[in-house]
């Protein structure tokens, strides 16, 4: 299996000589099975230059898997120029939303909507099928098992988790781990605190064994008390869910869009020191634009 980041960096594109050397180009990462069958997870601007490599392919079958919603992780996907070329297949899977009432057939008809965007949604001429993507229903893609797992942001996110000849990867798209609403002592606090218990362990029972891990590290331990709420994992929490599946690497994604390259890695570097005892069980990468991983 191969993997290689399009896009890093989270909420929006930040472009720039101080961002140059990780990318300012959100979500969007490629995956290869062992026969070079195409997985794509999510479809942030990091897409477009994938779109461009692909046009040496084609004709390509792909099937795109869409974490959430948000825009960071979609709006590269009109910009995906295989959808417009007849002959191509491509299959957009997503969860159902229950607000709207729709599926990810969404994600493409307002983002194509003519007042935002030039090119009409019945301008696509590739074959394109929109499927609905249910937390821990497997599917088949290219020979690869792909898994749906529910994990906690303000709007529904799907991780996924890919095996493929004995080897697995999973992504986390956007996650914030489950924290008590109650204080100790309220009358609510301990119900509510075995509830968070048994979706933690759900959670560490989909992931346990994958090889590699592709996690939310926006935001650092010190930042996170101001953004608990927004949906968002620290590098801490990352790595401590690594340890707990039992990853062989991690990959810090999403990172924070005011973050230079420095900075990112002298937060990085600092997370790394609080957790010195797991570098020996554990390899953690930073996940930068260009980078792929063979395994």
């Amino acid at each position: 299996m191969k993997i290689k980041f399009w896009g890093v960096r989270g909420s929006l594109p930040s472009p720039g000589p101080s961002t140059v050397r990780y990318g300012g180009n959100t979500t969007c990462i490629e995956v290869r099975t062992d026969n070079n069958d195409l997985i794509i997870l999510d479809g942030g601007t990091g897409i477009f230059a994938l779109a461009q490599t692909l046009l040496r392919e084609m004709p390509i079958s792909a099937h795109i898997f869409n974490t959430h919603s948000h825009w960071d992780h979609i709006q590269g996907l009109p910009f995906f120029i295989p959808i417009f070329i007849p002959g191509n297949k491509i299959k957009l899977y997503s969860s159902f939303d229950p607000v709207s009432g729709e599926g990810p057939e969404r994600i493409m008809n307002v983002q194509m909507q003519y007042s935002y965007f030039p090119v009409r949604e019945a301008e696509m001429k590739s074959r394109i099928e929109y499927l609905v993507a249910m937390p821990n229903e497997s599917m088949e893609a290219h020979g690869a098992t792909v898994t749906p797992v529910l994990l906690n942001h303000p709007v529904i996110n799907l991780g996924y988790r890919i095996d493929c000849n004995g080897k697995s990867a999973f992504f986390t798209g956007d996650h914030e781990p489950h924290t008590n609403i109650y204080d100790p002592g309220d009358d609510g606090y301990a119900e509510y605190q075995s509830l968070i218990e048994e979706q933690r362990q759900s959670i560490v029972d989909a992931l346990r064994g994958v090889d590699v891990l592709i996690a939310d590290c926006a935001y650092t331990k010190e930042e996170y008390p101001a953004k608990k709420g927004w949906g968002h994992g620290t590098f801490d929490t990352s790595i401590e869910l690594a340890l707990a599946v039992g990853a062989r690497v991690l990959y810090c994604t999403h990172h924070e869009p005011t973050r230079s390259d420095d900075d990112l890695e002298k937060v990085f570097a600092e997370a790394l020191a609080r957790h010195a005892d797991a570098v020996d069980k554990l390899d953690i990468r930073l996940a930068r634009e260009g980078d792929e991983i063979v395994f």
